[in-house]
């Protein structure tokens, strides 16, 4: 199965870069070498080709650098489309759309004005994260011994397996149950049978609840811990009260199991400075766990992602120093910060302010040939409209089916969207649109109004 969505996204990913022709192959609905067909599904030979059913008579044109750019005269309309429906009464659109082959930007709608951006938010976060850390970066979780003591030692992996890790997964790629066996081995090796267990969870420091979140946002983050059981497996469905803890107590379970008698209950404490490594486990690498943080946008682990971020720019592992270290990469790496506020990684925060044209910054460097790894990995982690993630349900039978990769944002009066798409003409545009302050609990239907009138209409923009 995972063979089956690595495809899949990898198909999509392509769509940005090449136009439908991608998306025709992926679904095998043209000749080529990219199939999301099962692996026990018996090839057919000289398959009949098809075009993509997107709502659109034109054929796809493929990238080219020579393709027409659509007028800002264009621009500006979709973009007074959206400030004019119903939806958006009483609300502020924010807008800017760049060309990604020249860097050009081709509608500028307050796009320098910091807004709240919800959840595109998360694209400042992933990028620091990429380019101070690398797409390969893993994370250790360690079983360490001192004396008669196990302490377990938080790495950052918050994705662990209850039990047998999986190779081949992204959540559940390192187990707690190995780490526990595999430390049970090297205590037997030593004469140890008896241990007392303790938790080092100080990878992370202040407090682990966001004060500028609104209360009842409990339900879309967990408290920020730097270890604990997959906590993508329960996103928005309840968290636990104490995950770091809720970890070591499954480690010592399997400890016991392996024929290791644990004393007491686990407490807290850091790992003595001499204390020797007996076993450790690591996570998936960072391209793969942005690719599920993403697509799912996942407040939890972003959250974990910014304080990574911190820990790696020797700042403060608390709230307040993932902002500062995420502003400060974005700094190193040339973008234009004027205008922005970060309080939290996730977006959860309406105090964040973000400019609209903060976003295409990110997204035309990622998108283009200066992107490097950090880039292609961030963009290819993105949802891809009618496809997949936070977009699945999105721009389904409209020309932006398969053509847009975007990360979304809600939040009560809020509603954004900043990503790549390939127009038909193969023009490839970075862009963002920011809605604020609109009827509360209308957040669904700006969403659909910045689909309608601004991302469809991009995304077919017949420039020439």
């Amino acid at each position: 199965m995972r063979k089956v969505q690595t495809a899949a996204l990898t198909a999509a990913s392509l769509l940005v870069f090449g136009g439908y022709y991608g998306l025709g192959d992926a679904l095998d609905l043209v000749p080529g070498p990219v199939t999301v067909a099962y692996a026990d599904v018996a090839p057919q030979p000289f398959p009949t080709p098809a075009g993509p059913s997107v709502g659109t008579t034109e054929e796809p044109a493929g990238l080219d650098a020579g393709a027409p750019q659509p007028s800002k005269a264009a621009l500006s309309s979709y973009v007074q489309a959206v400030s004019s429906d119903a939806a958006l009464t009483g609300g502020t659109v924010t807008a800017s759309v760049a060309d990604v082959t020249t860097g050009e930007e081709l509608l500028d709608s307050s796009a320098a004005t910091g807004v709240t951006p919800a959840s595109t938010n998360k694209l400042l976060t992933a990028w620091a994260a990429l380019s101070s850390m690398g797409p390969g970066h893993t994370f250790q979780t360690k079983a360490v011994l001192d004396g008669q003591t196990v302490t377990l030692v938080g790495g950052g992996d918050v994705l662990l397996a209850e039990n047998s890790g999986d190779p081949a997964a992204t959540a559940g790629r390192a187990g707690l149950g190995d780490l526990a066996r595999a430390a049970a081995e090297q205590l037997r090796i030593q004469g140890v049978t008896s241990v007392s267990l303790r938790l080092d969870d100080t990878l992370f420091t202040g407090a682990q609840w966001n004060d500028n979140w609104e209360a009842g946002n409990e339900q879309y983050v967990a408290k920020i811990q730097p270890i604990m059981v997959d906590v993508s497996a329960t996103q928005n469905q309840g968290y636990s009260a104490d995950p770091a803890m809720g970890a070591a107590q499954v480690f010592a379970e399997h400890l016991s199991e392996a024929g290791i008698a644990v004393d007491g209950e686990a407490a807290r404490a850091a790992a003595p400075g001499g204390a020797k490594e007996l076993a450790s486990v690591s996570s998936a690498p960072l391209s793969d766990i942005l690719a599920l943080s993403l697509k799912t946008s996942d407040n939890t682990m972003t959250e974990v992602e910014g304080r990574l971020v911190a820990v790696q720019a020797k700042e403060t592992a608390d709230f307040a120093g993932a902002s500062k270290a995420v502003i400060a990469q974005l700094r190193k790496d040339g973008f234009d910060t004027s205008g922005l506020t970060l309080l939290d990684a996730s977006g959860l925060a309406k105090g964040n302010k973000v400019p609209a044209r903060l976003l295409t910054q990110i997204l035309v460097r990622s998108a283009g040939d200066k992107g490097g790894s950090a880039g292609r990995t961030l963009i290819a982690d993105l949802p891809v409209g009618a496809l997949d993630g936070t977009l699945a349900n999105r721009l389904q039978g409209t020309p932006a089916a398969g053509t847009v990769r975007a990360k979304t944002g809600s939040l009560e009066q809020t509603s954004s969207l900043a990503g790549v798409v390939t127009t038909v003409d193969g023009r490839l545009l970075a862009f963002a649109i920011l809605a604020n302050g609109f009827p509360a609990n209308g957040g669904a239907a700006a969403g659909a109004a910045i689909d309608n009138h601004f991302v469809t209409p991009l995304a077919s923009c017949g420039c020439s």
